[in-house]
């Protein structure tokens, strides 16, 4: 994939959920693209070993999204080590909790809001006064195609989700006078980890999932990271409140 290498120069992009799958390419297109990366992740080591792949550009940090202390005390830390902020992209996401209504317990359902929704107010609520200090930024939230379109035994994600997106519209309407753009990209299947849960390797889940989408496979995660990238950039500097699908076609259906 062709990467623009210098869109995101300079800027500064505070990630969570940044220590694997969609989260580590998501950092590696920053840094392709000349930004610095604050690698956020309740995994301290797997931000560091990221951080440290990454080179200098790049800084890893603890961030337990649900707690607004740690995120306060995250960004102050980015805040120390990079002195500005540009970008917030809120990639973290619990282990996805199966179930109706009925039988889902509620610390289910309040785990996957808190880290997906909750995490996305709170990293949202520190990060802000920095960039509009610094006279603006961009904020992506990553979503899912099941924002748009259900699927079975999962109410806890795609409520959580689905409300991803509107409060990425509701924020672009308070802040668009700050200079912040706020948008949601909504991936569909991706090739990472999180897919070893439910199949026993990629090759099988591209087989089961890729029908699903109408290019007839699931995404790759360097794919999101480059839609992510132009959410960023100045390359969408007339887009926000909107959600960017990157699902192969699978909301189409």
């Amino acid at each position: 994939m062709t990467t623009p290498m210098s869109r995101l120069e300079g800027k500064v992009i505070f990630l969570t959920g940044a220590a694997s799958g969609i989260g580590a390419a998501i950092a590696r297109r920053c840094i392709d693209e000349k930004a610095f990366v604050i690698c956020a992740d309740q995994s301290l080591d797997g931000a560091d070993a990221l951080a440290k792949s990454l080179g200098p550009q790049a800084l890893g940090i603890r961030c337990e999204v649900t707690e607004s202390g740690s995120v306060k005390r995250a960004v102050e830390t980015s805040l120390e080590h990079f002195g500005r902020l540009d970008g917030l992209v809120h990639n973290a996401a619990a282990p996805s909790m199966d179930g109706t209504v009925i039988d889902l317990a509620a610390p289910q359902w309040q785990l996957e809001i808190d880290v997906i929704l909750t995490g996305a107010f709170l990293a949202s609520k520190h990060t802000l006064p920095a960039m509009i200090e610094g006279g603006g930024g961009s904020v992506v939230f990553i979503a899912s195609q099941f924002a748009h379109v259900a699927t079975g035994k999962a109410v806890a994600y795609c409520a959580a989700k689905a409300g991803l997106v509107h409060l990425a519209k509701a924020m672009a309407v308070d802040h668009a006078a700050d200079g912040i753009r706020v948008n949601s990209l909504s991936p569909g299947a991706v090739a990472t980890p999180r897919l070893l849960q439910r199949w026993p390797d990629l090759d099988a889940a591209n087989a089961g999932l890729g029908p699903a989408h109408l290019l007839g496979r699931i995404g790759q995660p360097e794919e999101i990271a480059a839609a992510t990238a132009f959410l960023l950039s100045s390359d969408a500097s007339f887009v926000t409140g909107t959600d960017l699908l990157a699902d192969g076609g699978y909301a189409t259906r």
